[in-house]
């Protein structure tokens, strides 16, 4: 039985097209229903292809004259949208002839390219970037917006915690995912009149299948307090980039403290499987693949640096979405918010 078919940019990345490839290798053994358009310098591309036997028959090379690089604005990277390897990856899922996009490359080229051709949904004004993040619970948190759109109004909030809703209802089969907003402390009456005016429309659209649990703090991130946390672009951005940073301050801690004298390296011994248990849980491939919420179709952005492993679990997320319907049922949900909370969150 075939699964999704995926377009892949396999010369987006740090490591195109040798990581993309292996990524795809490594998910068709994982699930042999997958079926690829890999998109890139063919002769490039088919060399690597050739690296992994298991992939016969399970990928189609589709040739790019041109790949985005990290330096490419997002207005020179529409204006090579149908010449490089992103923007036929995008354009494939817009004609229909791939089920998903996922892509390493330039994050801000990906969201433009994929804005110009995919349009957003009906009742969605912005897409909002949505990533999975650790916590000490049995998930991973899904975070939005993670810096697509640096200023946000009331409307905007309440848009992105319906996809965030739908988006953990996806991968974690949570029936009502714990929906909060991030703000500067949890009191009703702290924040921006956004996240207030946001915070009354969410408590007022009770038929949403999410539980909105109202605000939390940055500091209660992994603390699996919240399935879905909500925030604008520029502080989403803000507490990722702070999240990841203090996450390899402290593997570079314990490194230093394990190597300081010959007492540490022995209790490095017997601490050993403690260490291997953090630096799995804060290896950001395991917790690869964010998503564009709110487009007409699925595009997944893996990071730039990503292994065969992060690629490949990239392409689960944007499997899992395609295979469950994101797109639809963000539809289905928005139809569910009554006229009134969202006007009034717009224009109070």
């Amino acid at each position: 039985m075939n699964g999704p078919r995926l377009a892949i940019d396999a010369m987006g990345g740090d490591n195109g097209p040798a990581a993309p490839v292996a990524g795809v290798a490594l998910a068709v053994s994982r699930d042999p229903s997958l079926r690829f358009l890999l998109f890139g310098d063919k002769a490039a591309v088919a060399a690597e292809v050739a690296r992994h036997p298991a992939l016969s028959g399970h990928v189609e090379i589709v040739h790019a004259a041109e790949a985005i690089t990290g330096d490419d604005k997002p207005s020179q990277a529409i204006r090579r949208a149908r010449t490089t390897s992103m923007g036929l990856a995008i354009q494939a899922v817009k004609e229909g002839r791939a089920d998903a996009a996922v892509s390493a490359g330039n994050t801000g080229a990906l969201m433009a390219m994929s804005k110009l051709a995919l349009r957003t949904v009906k009742g969605i004004d912005r897409p909002a970037l949505a990533a999975l993040l650790p916590t000490l619970g049995e998930h991973d948190l899904v975070m939005l917006d993670l810096g697509a759109n640096t200023e946000c109004d009331a409307a905007n909030l309440v848009q992105f915690a319906v996809m965030g809703a739908a988006y953990a209802r996806i991968v974690h089969g949570i029936a009502r995912p714990r929906v909060r907003l991030l703000n500067i402390g949890t009191e009703e009456l702290k924040g921006t009149d956004e996240l207030k005016q946001a915070a009354a429309a969410l408590r007022e659209a009770q038929h949403l299948p999410l539980a909105f649990d109202g605000f939390i703090e940055s500091d209660r991130l992994g603390r699996a307090e919240a399935d879905v946390i909500v925030s604008d672009g520029f502080s989403g951005n803000i507490a990722l980039k702070t999240m990841e940073g203090t996450a390899r301050f402290v593997t570079d801690l314990l490194r230093r403290a394990f190597t300081s004298s010959f007492r540490s390296k022995a209790g490095f011994l017997l601490s050993k499987p403690a260490v291997h248990l953090l630096r799995v849980q804060l290896d950001p491939n395991n917790h690869n693949g964010a998503v564009f919420l709110g487009l007409n179709g699925v595009v997944v952005k893996s990071h730039g640096s990503a292994s065969a492993k992060g690629i490949a679990n990239a392409i689960e997320v944007a499997g899992k979405l395609a295979r469950q319907g994101i797109v639809s049922r963000i539809v289905e949900d928005l139809r569910k918010i009554p006229a009134s909370p969202i006007e009034s969150a717009a224009h109070a």
